[in-house]
């Protein structure tokens, strides 16, 4: 079968929308996982017993439990349990700010561990109250430590946009099913979709590295 170029240009317009999906339930899921993560991990880490369990618990749910279940428990289980009405994409945001929040959270509890305990008892031997401690001490320390594995959970963030396709959320997979399905051109259309995922993600990885090195410099 000859690739048909005329097929792969024509299918890009409307991938670029599917894509702006795709970039924009990444930027407002993955930001907020990150704040709930941050905080789930400094329970893990620093939290009373009681409270620290509470989060072991849903860190190892989250992680112990296939995100496209996930997905779909959102999407028609808790409208029943809660008698809320969630849209696609209300749901898929939802799903991936769950998801990406248990493994953050354990990626921010590692990078706290990481921090020489010298620098913490300094902090409180100074007289400075425990939150201020993480916050300005151990904190930045920790999150330097932290960015080349933030970095590659955002992009694995990005591509599990993908899996809502399931719930019908208009993102580049679905995009690229639906052209598919109307010009039944399977490998230009999906070359397309695999080459705006790479471009995304390509760009991504520049922006973390640039932070990366902006760590180090200052």
């Amino acid at each position: 079968m000859n690739f048909e170029w005329s097929a792969f240009f024509d299918s890009i317009p409307n991938l670029l929308g599917g894509a702006r999906v795709t970039v924009m339930v990444a930027l407002v899921s993955l930001p907020i996982g990150l704040l709930i993560g941050t905080i789930v991990g400094i329970i893990l880490t620093y939290g009373h017993k009681s409270i620290r369990l509470i989060a072991q618990c849903y860190v190892g749910l989250i992680r112990g439990t296939p995100m496209i279940v996930q997905i779909m428990f959102i999407f028609f289980a808790v409208p029943v349990l809660l008698g809320v009405r969630l849209s696609g994409l209300s749901a898929g945001i939802l799903a991936l700010v769950v998801n990406s929040s248990a493994y953050l959270a354990e990626i921010v509890r590692g990078g706290l561990l990481a921090v020489p305990k010298g620098l913490q008892e300094a902090g409180l031997a100074m007289g400075l109250p425990m939150h201020r401690v993480i916050s300005s001490i151990v904190g930045p320390v920790a999150f330097r430590r932290m960015l080349p594995a933030l970095g590659n959970q955002f992009i694995v963030g990005l591509k599990d946009t993908s899996l809502l396709i399931v719930i019908g959320v208009g993102e580049l997979t679905r995009t690229g099913q639906e052209i598919m399905t109307d010009n039944y051109r399977a490998v230009e259309v999906w070359f397309a979709v695999g080459l705006l995922y790479l471009v995304i993600i390509s760009v991504m990885t520049s922006v973390f590295k640039f932070i990366e090195r902006a760590g180090r410099i200052s």
